[in-house]
């Protein structure tokens, strides 16, 4: 085998099983296309060198001791830089962090896929402390798509998606609040999993919407998706928010058929705030699939408005004292935003929390009737790095903000969703959502597998 990368997650799991090459051979062999090709992205804002060769070094002494080897052995991965690793400080995109001590020990889901045997590659570059679509970092610089490097990767966690997309590790670890895993995967052409609500552990991770914050993996296929799913599970005592459910492995579900599957096209506000190559990918993925009906959600418009209500006080809050008194560190893309969420009237965001669960209910009554739900992920495919703006129709929507059109409404109430990555006429590709209803990833991830298997979906990474 040659351990020039790129490699899927899985084929590193065989070759290193196999004996075909060492885990050192692969941490070497990340780390020298690290050195390529990051220069050029601006993916990573930390490579941790030293750690992933010690991590390499332990996962190959623990197979010459013929010791058990967990299901990650010898798989490069990288973090988002909002997760804590020891040793480093968590930035979460920010000059703010900059002086804070590093962490003392690594964020939960870190630890957990040091423990299946991964071997940790560094931290992700994002949009400063998660709000924005776009990864276009005043301090830390914009990252540019691996598809197209004139683009934008997409944000929040564009570092993962670029760093994924462009082959640089199998896995990447993310966080969506309002969809910041899922259009970095549209607009790099990768898989990618928003669990659901309270399912992974955020302990260790810097906060941002504490109501509507997920964490999850991308990867290049949906065979790699799963498997970093399922190391990734397990319930936390120390993150309220995530469940005390028993771990529910995916990968055996992956080859299953789908006949039986009630699948429906989102239409409605979907088709409203999608362009043509979202439009494209939401109706011939319907046809690929067989989707027998077309359904229009109720009150989507408001639950976007209520998403940004929930989002801008809730992190206002989060960072209103050191708007007093640090305000010339914070993000200039993000200081106005932050300032007038700290400002929204308490009777406002109570009124945005019952319509949550209002629409909740509405949703879930859905669900009766079918089993999973698709839409666009983005309105549009990659936009240029530094556009202001994109038209839907005759109307002109601001790129930074909007590009969360149509993941927002899902987030909103902590459903599970897929991303699969489509590619539309134009060479840019467009992630397509499915969607479950909670604690349903399986579904998710197999009607992904179905469009990978069929070829419509796939992550195209580049090799060489």
């Amino acid at each position: 085998m040659n351990t020039s990368f790129p490699f899927t997650a899985t084929e590193c799991v065989d070759a290193f099983t196999r004996g075909d090459c060492s885990a050192v051979e692969i941490a070497e062999a990340t780390l020298a296309r690290i050195e390529m090709v990051n220069s050029t992205l601006n993916a990573f804002t930390e490579i941790t060198a030293p750690r992933m060769r010690r991590e390499a070094e332990l996962v190959d002494s623990a197979r010459r001791q013929n010791q058990p080897l967990g299901p990650l052995a010898a798989v490069p991965y990288a973090v988002k830089n909002l997760f804590d690793v020891e040793g480093i400080t968590t930035l979460a995109g920010a000059k703010l962090y900059e002086q804070c001590p590093p962490a003392s020990r690594d964020a939960d889901l870190v630890n957990k896929l040091n423990r299946a045997g991964g071997l940790l590659a560094g931290t992700l570059n994002m949009d400063a402390y998660a709000y924005g679509f776009t990864t276009e970092n005043s301090h830390y610089g914009a990252t540019h798509n691996p598809r197209n490097t004139t683009r934008s990767a997409g944000g929040s966690s564009g570092g993962t998606g670029a760093a994924v997309a462009a082959g640089l590790v199998p896995i990447g670890l993310a966080s969506d609040t309002n969809g910041s895993i899922r259009v970095p995967s549209s607009l790099c052409g990768v898989f990618g999993l928003k669990p659901t609500y309270g399912r992974l552990s955020r302990t260790g991770t810097q906060m941002f919407v504490s109501s509507l914050d997920h964490l999850g993996p991308l990867a290049t296929t949906t065979e790699d998706l799963a498997l970093a799913y399922d190391a990734l599970q397990g319930s936390d005592p120390l993150d309220p928010a995530c469940a005390l459910r028993p771990i529910e492995p995916t990968r055996r579900g992956l080859n299953q058929d789908i006949d039986g599957l009630r699948i429906a096209r989102l239409t409605g506000y979907f088709d409203e705030h999608a362009g043509p190559q979202a439009l494209w990918a939401s109706q011939t993925a319907a046809r690929v699939l067989g989707a027998s009906r077309e359904i229009e959600l109720p009150g989507v418009a408001a639950a976007r408005s209520a998403a940004y209500l929930i989002t801008a006080s809730e992190s206002g809050a989060l960072y209103q004292d050191r708007l007093r008194t640090q305000i010339d560190l914070f993000e200039p893309l993000s200081r106005d935003r932050l300032i007038a969420g700290s400002l929204i009237p308490a009777a406002w965001y109570q009124q945005a929390l019952r319509y949550r669960r209002w629409y909740l209910e509405r949703v879930m009554h859905l669900f009766r009737d079918v089993d999973v739900l698709i839409a666009p992920a983005t309105p549009i495919t990659a936009p240029l790095l530094g556009q202001p703006s994109f038209t839907l129709g005759n109307r002109e929507f601001a790129t930074r903000p909007n590009m969360g059109l149509l993941t927002q409404p899902i987030s909103f109430i902590g459903l599970p969703v897929a991303i699969a990555p489509l590619w539309p006429e134009g060479g840019l590709p467009m992630g397509l959502q499915i969607i479950a209803p909670p604690w349903r990833e399986d579904l998710c991830l197999h009607v992904a597998r179905v469009l990978e298997q069929t070829g419509l979906a796939s992550s195209r990474t580049p090799r060489g």
